[in-house]
């Protein structure tokens, strides 16, 4: 389909309990590493309208890939008024919210599709098998490294201007400093990525607002 008529999205309310296609099989915040990866990659990649889950925890009961507690509503009290969400220190949910869209790793991605708006994919890399890194123009660049071993490579380009640039994933740009890894981009565009499988996430994204 063409990109302007797509709507896209990792998961939503129905197949998130197994309703339609996929079953048991629809990723979700219940695996929160390759959640996270999934949708760097969709807020990532420059193709539909998209969309990002927003819900809330429940148990689960898997029979015949439908899940049997799903006609379970949001977090409640006794007399089943719903309960608003608490809020951590660091902007995330409680109470039995799991608020998605305040996950950093998914906000700061939401960021990156705004900054690479109107760019296309360019200078696309891989392993040959689950590494890959691409381009938004001159304005982005993406790597998700979704093997059982470590992704360190220098990269032959990553199309981005030459300085330290925030990673955007592990952390966020906070005044002159990053909070999470940084990445130096040389004057050739050049720069080296290292993502491997002892950290929280398995992505890394800079972008033009990232640039210290």
């Amino acid at each position: 389909m063409h990109r302007a008529n797509s709507l896209v999205f990792i998961d939503n309310h129905d197949n998130q309990r197994g309703h339609g296609a996929g079953g048991d099989m629809i990723l979700t915040f219940r695996v929160p590493k390759w959640y996270k990866m999934a949708n760097a990659f969709m807020l990532g990649w420059p193709y539909g309208y998209t969309r990002v889950m927003s819900s809330y925890y429940w148990d689960q009961w898997w029979e015949n890939g439908q899940d049997k507690n799903d006609w379970v509503g949001p977090p409640h009290d006794d007399s089943f008024n719903i309960i608003s969400p608490s809020f951590n220190a660091d902007g995330s949910c409680g109470n039995g919210w799991i608020c998605e869209h305040r996950w950093r790793q998914i906000y700061n991605m939401v960021e990156f599709r705004n900054v690479a708006h109107g760019t296309d994919m360019n200078d696309w890399w891989d392993n040959g098998s689950n590494q890959i890194a691409f381009c938004r123009g001159n304005k982005g660049f993406l790597a998700i490294n979704n093997d059982g071993w470590d992704l360190k490579e220098t990269l032959q380009s990553t199309c981005l201007p030459a300085g330290t640039y925030c990673d955007v994933i592990s952390g966020s740009k906070d005044g002159g400093s990053c909070t999470g890894k940084s990445v130096t981009v040389g004057g050739d565009g050049k720069a080296y990525i290292e993502i491997t499988t002892m950290e929280d996430d398995g992505v890394l994204a800079i972008h033009a607002n990232s640039k210290l």
